[in-house]
């Protein structure tokens, strides 16, 4: 059952707060290895703010992790399976993306499988993070039209292409069409 934005915010910052303290972080050491401001930081922790994938992104890199480990719930799985109805979602307040981590966690490997549903006309931009280059991410995408955007090239997605790419340099996910796009990234955390 999807939650409610109110409870999907007070989720997220709880989850921010035990993170960042479980990583012995000061508010100014997580903005510092974020590049997300302090109060920016502290207004998402008491769920005055709601951040944007871009910037959700830059907050989990600053705390070693995936926005998939973000998601995952505490207790470890005790099952390789995960039925679609227990899998998380989560949806960016700015484009409405609905992002939904397929993969079940706490399994003994480095990748996670997220599934992305991306409205028309959206954009999201990730700047360059070094503490990512050792991220890659598969991009394949099932339905509609995506443009990839990165330093040195575009391209253009269409039903069944892949791409893969180093998650540390700037890039954009754009959907140029009028229609949804649907895709799967694939992230490996060890090369």
């Amino acid at each position: 059952m999807e939650k409610t934005d109110t409870e999907l915010e007070l989720a997220i910052g709880e989850r921010l707060k035990m993170l960042r303290s479980a990583a012995s972080l000061t508010l100014d050491q997580l903005s510092e290895r974020s590049g997300v401001s302090r109060a920016m930081i502290s207004r998402i922790e008491r769920a005055e703010a709601s951040p944007t994938a871009a910037l959700l992104a830059r907050l989990c890199e600053g705390l070693g992790l995936t926005l998939s480990a973000f998601f995952a719930p505490e207790e470890p799985s005790s099952s390789p399976f995960l039925k679609q109805s227990e899998q998380r979602l989560w949806r960016d307040p700015t484009t409405g993306y609905l992002r939904r981590s397929v993969s079940p966690p706490g399994m003994p490997t480095p990748v996670d499988i997220v599934e992305v549903e991306f409205p028309a006309g959206a954009r999201v931009s990730f700047p360059p993070r070094e503490e990512s280059r050792a991220i890659t991410q598969h991009v394949w995408l099932f339905e509609g039209r995506l443009d990839m955007i990165l330093p040195q090239q575009t391209f253009a997605l269409h039903p069944g292409d892949c791409l893969f790419m180093d998650i540390g340099d700037a890039f954009d996910f754009h959907n140029p069409s009028d229609q949804p796009a649907r895709y799967a990234v694939i992230l490996n955390r060890g090369r």
